[in-house]
C-alpha cells in the first residue's frame, strides 16, 4: 500500500476523537463480518478477514493493529456487486495475510472504512504467538585454560511464558531447571577435560534444545620463566608449566628475538617488532639451553606449552642479556638465509602432497561403518582387519549400545538405526492409546531440522531377549521401502522409572493429514458432513492391501491392523503404520504371543482370540474389519456387542453385516477374510488385485468440493493445517447408532486431531460444550 491520502489521515484523527462516544456509528456499521482470532507458533501463516456491505461505490478498507494504521500490510480486497448498477449495494471482502507469524505481529486487529464523511471500525480480532521456546542466544564454542572459571550464555523466549532453562554437560543435566527470569548464564568453576554444553528451554508447549557448544580445555599459561645461567654465547632458561587437566603436555615452544633499539617502547607488548625464532622443546624437563648467541647482547624470550587439545597462552616477553666476551666471526644464531625459507616451503608442499595421497588411499577402503586394512597372512591364513570409524556424532550412540549388553553383531546393525536422544525435542501430544502415545517432535540433523512424530511405548521391556527382539525388528523396519508402508526414521532410548531396561522411543515421519479413522469419522459426523465417493473408499482399501502385501512378503505380521493405524499422507494415499505390535516371523509361518496384554478384540481373528496365535492370515481377518470400517465411514465394528461377548458371537457363525450402500462384490471380499479356516482366506496379493480391478470397473467419480482440514486446537482458526503422524492405539469412540455423537468430537478436539469440513466453513465447527455419556462396550481399546 502506498502513501496514505490526506482524507484518510483526517478520518483517523476524527475516529480517534469520536471513538469513545460514537455509539450510533456502531449501530449503523456496514461491517457484517469481523476479524477472527489467531494463535499459533512462529513461522505459521494466518489470515484475518473483514466483510462489509455498502451502498454505492465501494470504499477502500484499511487495517489497524493496536489502533495504528498498517501502511504496508499484505492485504487483498474483493468487491462483488449485489445489483446491476454500480450505485446498487456492494459486498466488500478484505483479507489480511500474515505470511510468517512473529512476536511483532501479535495484538488487536480491526478494519476501518470512511463512508460519507464518517469513520467506521470493525469489532477487534486478536493475534497471539504461542509455540515451543525460541532461542535468542545459544552457548558458543570456547577454548579455556584448565581449571579456570568461564561463563556460557543461553536465552530463550516464548510465548507462552514462562520459559525455564536447564543446562546440560555432556548430555547430563547439571542442576534443576533454572527460572528464565532469574538467570540465563552458566558460571562454570572450571574443567579438567574437554566437554560439551547445551541448554534446554522448557515452556507449556514443550522443550527446545540449543546448539551444543564444545568447551576445549587448554593448558594454563606457563609461569616463573627465568634465566638459570648466562654465558657470553649461551643462555639457559627454565619455566614452570601450568595445569593441563587430564591431558599431558606433549611439548613446549620457546620464542626468542634480538632486542634492537627502542626495546623500552615495546617491552611487555604482545608482539615484538621482528619475527621471532620458534624452538620446540620436549618436556620434561621444562628447561632449554640457547647456544651460539652474541656476547653482551639483549634478547627477549617467551614460552607456550601444548597438549593434545592445543597450545596454552604465551607468557609475557622476558628480557635477557648475555655476558661480555669475545665472539668468533660466525653468523648470528638467528640469521635465516633465503635458501632456508625456500627449502622449508618445498618440504611443506611435499608433506601436504603425501598426506593427500594417503587420505585418498584410505578413502578407497572405507566401508559403511569403518575401514578395512590391507589383508595379511597370519599363521598361513588370510586375515582382514576392520576398524570402526570414530566420530563425535556416534559417541553417545556407542555408549548407549554398550550399556544395553546386547550382542556385537546386533550392535553393528544398529549403528544406522539408533538416534541420539539429545537431538530429539518433544512438543505436544498428538494422540494416546493403550500401547503408547504419539508426540510432535523435531529431529536435529546435521544440516536441517526435521519435523517428526515420536511414539513412546507403554509396554515395558523386562528381559534382554525382549530387548534384542525389539531392536532386531527395528533393524528390519528401517529397511522398509514402500509407498503404502510408514517408514521408520530411527529409535532411541530414554530413562524409565520402571525397573528393567530403558524405554524405547520410535521416531516416525510427520504425516500431514492424520489417521484414516478420524478422516472417515468426521466425513460422517461433522456439523456439515462431506460425502466420500465409493471410488475414494475403494482406493483406500487397495492402498492398505498393497502395503500389507509388501509386509507379508517381508514375513512381517502386523497384529493391530485398523483404520486408526493407517495414516494419510500429503497425496491422500494411505500408509500402514503403528508397528508397535508387529512381529517378524523367523521360524515357520506363525507367531504365538507370550505375554498377555490388552488387545483390540473386535479386530482380531477368531483363532488369535482362542490361543493367541498370529499369522499373515490373521492380519487378513483384521483387513476385512478395516474394509468394513472404511465402507461404514468410521463406525465401530459389532455395534451393541460387548468385548467379552465377541468370541462367542463369532463361534456362533455371526459376522459383520453388510454396510448400507456397500457394493455386493466388496462385501463378498470382506466375508472371505472372515472364513473360520485361515487357509480359506485370500492372500493380500489376491485382495489387492481384486480391489484394483473393482476400482477400474467403477465409473469416474464426480469432482467433489474442495476439502479443508481444520486444526481443532483452541485459538488457531484460519491457520494453515498441521498434521499428526504415527498411529495411536485404539481410541474409545461412541457407537455410531448412538444419537449422542458429540463425545467423539470432544475427544478428538482434546487430542489435537483434525476435522473434515467444506472449504466454505471459516473455522472449527464441532462444539464441545455438550456432555454425553460414554457408550457401552468400548472399554479396553475395542
Amino acid at each position: 500500500m502506498g502513501r496514505v491520502p490526506l482524507a484518510w489521515c483526517l478520518a483517523l484523527w476524527c475516529w480517534g476523537c469520536a471513538a469513545p462516544k460514537d455509539t450510533q456509528a456502531e449501530a449503523d456499521s456496514p461491517f457484517v463480518g469481523n476479524p477472527g482470532n489467531i494463535t499459533g507458533a512462529r513461522g505459521l501463516t494466518g489470515t484475518l478477514r473483514c466483510e462489509l456491505q455498502v451502498q454505492g461505490e465501494p470504499p477502500e478498507v484499511l487495517w489497524l493493529r493496536n489502533g495504528q494504521l498498517l501502511e504496508l500490510a499484505d492485504n487483498t480486497q474483493t468487491q462483488v456487486p449485489l445489483g446491476e448498477d454500480w450505485q446498487d449495494e456492494w459486498k466488500v471482502v478484505s483479507q489480511l495475510r500474515i505470511s510468517s507469524l512473529q512476536l511483532a505481529d501479535a495484538g488487536e486487529y480491526q478494519c476501518m472504512v470512511y463512508l460519507e464523511g464518517r469513520t467506521f471500525v470493525s469489532q477487534p480480532g486478536y493475534v497471539g504467538l504461542e509455540g515451543l521456546p525460541y532461542f535468542l542466544e545459544e552457548p558458543e564454542d570456547k577454548a579455556v585454560p584448565a581449571n579456570t572459571p568461564f561463563n556460557l550464555s543461553c536465552q530463550a523466549q516464548g510465548p507462552p511464558e514462562p520459559v525455564n532453562l536447564l543446562w546440560l554437560q555432556d548430555a547430563v543435566p547439571l542442576s534443576p531447571i533454572i527460572s528464565h527470569s532469574s538467570q540465563n548464564s552458566l558460571q562454570a568453576p572450571g574443567l579438567n577435560k574437554t566437554s560439551s554444553f547445551s541448554c534446554e528451554a522448557h515452556n507449556a508447549k514443550g522443550v527446545t534444545t540449543s546448539r551444543t557448544a564444545i568447551i576445549t580445555v587448554l593448558p594454563q599459561r606457563p609461569h616463573h620463566l627465568h634465566v638459570v645461567s648466562r654465558q657470553p654465547t649461551e643462555l639457559e632458561v627454565a619455566w614452570t608449566p601450568g595445569l593441563s587437566g587430564i591431558y599431558p603436555l606433549t611439548h613446549c615452544n620457546l620464542q626468542a628475538v634480538l632486542s634492537d633499539d627502542g626495546v623500552g617502547v615495546w617491552l611487555g607488548e604482545p608482539d615484538p617488532p621482528e619475527e621471532p625464532l620458534t624452538l620446540q622443546v620436549s618436556v620434561p624437563p621444562h628447561q632449554l639451553r640457547l647456544e651460539k648467541l652474541l656476547p653482551h647482547t639483549p634478547y627477549h624470550i617467551r614460552v607456550s606449552c601444548t597438549s593434545s587439545q592445543g597450545p596454552s597462552p604465551w607468557t609475557h616477553w622476558l628480557p635477557v642479556e648475555t655476558t661480555e666476551g669475545v665472539s668468533e666471526p660466525s653468523p648470528p644464531a638467528f640469521s635465516w638465509p633465503w635458501w632456508y625459507v625456500l627449502l622449508g616451503a618445498v618440504v611443506a608442499a611435499a608433506c601436504v602432497l603425501i598426506l593427500a595421497l594417503f587420505l585418498v588411499h584410505r578413502r578407497k577402503k572405507e566401508t559403511r561403518y569403518g575401514e578395512v586394512f590391507e589383508p595379511t597372512m597370519e599363521r598361513g591364513e588370510l586375515v582382514v582387519r576392520y576398524r570402526v570409524r570414530k566420530s563425535y556424532s556416534r559417541r553417545t550412540t556407542e555408549a548407549t549400545l554398550n550399556s544395553l549388553g546386547i550382542s556385537e553383531e546386533l550392535k553393528e546393525k544398529l549403528r544406522d538405526v539408533m538416534v541420539d536422544r539429545h537431538k530429539v525435542a518433544l512438543g505436544k501430544t498428538l494422540g494416546e492409546g493403550e500401547f503408547g502415545a504419539v508426540m510432535e517432535g523435531q529431529l536435529n540433523q546435521d544440516d536441517s531440522i526435521l519435523k517428526v512424530a515420536v511414539k513412546t511405548m507403554k509396554i515395558a521391556i523386562c528381559t534382554r531377549s525382549e530387548l534384542e527382539d525389539f531392536l532386531s525388528e527395528a533393524v528390519c523396519m528401517k529397511e522398509f521401502d514402500h509407498p503404502n508402508v510408514m517408514r521408520l526414521i530411527g529409535v532411541c532410548f530414554q530413562g524409565s522409572d520402571r525397573e528393567g531396561f530403558p524405554e524405547p522411543v520410535v521416531i516416525l515421519p510427520f504425516m500431514k493429514h492424520g489417521d484414516l479413522h478420524s478422516f472417515l469419522l468426521y466425513s460422517r459426523l461433522g456439523d456439515q458432513p462431506v460425502f466420500l465417493p465409493t471410488q475414494m473408499l475403494v482406493k483406500f482399501m487397495a492402498d492398505i492391501a498393497s502395503g500389507m502385501e509388501y509386509l507379508s512378503t517381508k514375513r512381517f505380521i502386523h497384529r493391530d491392523l485398523a483404520a486408526r493405524n493407517c495414516m494419510l499422507n500429503e497425496n491422500m494415499s494411505v500408509c500402514v503404520a503403528d508397528f508397535g505390535l508387529s512381529k517378524k516371523i523367523y521360524n515357520g509361518d506363525y507367531y504365538r504371543q507370550g505375554r498377555i496384554a490388552k488387545m483390540p478384540v473386535k479386530w482380531i481373528a477368531i483363532e488369535s482370540l482362542a490361543d493367541r496365535v498370529y499369522t499373515s492370515k490373521s492380519d487378513v481377518w483384521s483387513f476385512g474389519v478395516t474394509m468394513w470400517e472404511i465402507a461404514t465411514r468410521g463406525q465401530t465394528p459389532y455395534p451393541g456387542v460387548e468385548n467379552s461377548e465377541i468370541y462367542d458371537y463369532l463361534r456362533q457363525g455371526n459376522r459383520l453385516k453388510q454396510p448400507v450402500d456397500c457394493l455386493d462384490g466388496l462385501y463378498a471380499l470382506m466375508s472371505r477374510c472372515w472364513e473360520l479356516n485361515p487357509r480359506d482366506r485370500p492372500s493380500f496379493t489376491e485382495l489387492r488385485e481384486d480391489l484394483e480391478n473393482t476400482l477400474k470397473a467403477l465409473p469416474p467419480a464426480q469432482e467433489p468440493d474442495e476439502i479443508l482440514y481444520v486444526n481443532m486446537d483452541e485459538g488457531t482458526s484460519h491457520l494453515e493445517p498441521r498434521g499428526a503422524a504415527g498411529g495411536a492405539d485404539p481410541p474409545t469412540h461412541p457407537d455410531p447408532k448412538d444419537s449422542c455423537s458429540c463425545l467423539t468430537a470432544a475427544e478428538v478436539h482434546a487430542a489435537g486431531r483434525y476435522v473434515l469440513c467444506p472449504s466454505t466453513v471459516p473455522g472449527p465447527s464441532l462444539s464441545t460444550d455438550r456432555g454425553c455419556p460414554a457408550p457401552p462396550g468400548q472399554e479396553d481399546g475395542a
